[in-house]
């Protein structure tokens, strides 16, 4: 599961859509309706959250906001509890994390999408999903080995 930091319009396509379903699963574990899943650790930054469906409603909204510019069709429907991400509290990324995260993404472009690594550059400051705010510190404590991220 990888609930990106970044811009979904840095992602490519096979991105944007697996990004979509993998948070749709976020929701169904938050939600309690799944069995695994539960204490996965790209969850604890909404989990933290004081209402963590509509923190993760406004990363989807966030998703299908960028789906809707490329003329994809998302659902709209499976967005149970539907928040503008501009609306809602930030959550703090810290600079390591967005750093790793464009490192990891720029991996996976080089063989999907190798067109698309020009967005990501120069490594300064990256657009983040309108959910988060950059904040000074290293790889998040949550985040998992890059090699075994999806």
């Amino acid at each position: 599961m990888r609930l990106w930091s970044l811009h979904p319009s840095l992602l490519d396509a096979k991105g944007l859509v697996a990004c979509w379903r993998e948070t749709l699963l976020a929701q169904k574990t938050l939600a309690g309706q799944t069995k695994g899943y539960t204490e996965h650790p790209q969850l604890l930054r909404f989990k933290a959250q004081p209402v963590p469906l509509v923190h993760l409603g406004g990363y989807l909204q966030g998703l299908l906001d960028e789906a809707d510019a490329r003329g994809y069709r998302f659902d709209a429907a499976k967005i149970l509890h539907p928040a503008a991400p501009a609306q809602l509290q930030k959550i703090p990324v810290t600079g390591g994390q967005v750093r790793f995260e464009r490192e990891h993404l720029l991996r996976k472009l080089t063989v999907r999408d190798p067109a698309r690594i020009v967005r990501l550059e120069p490594a300064g400051q990256l657009a983040l999903h309108p959910l988060f705010v950059q904040v000074p510190g290293p790889v998040e404590s949550w985040e998992k080995d890059p090699l075994a991220a999806s």
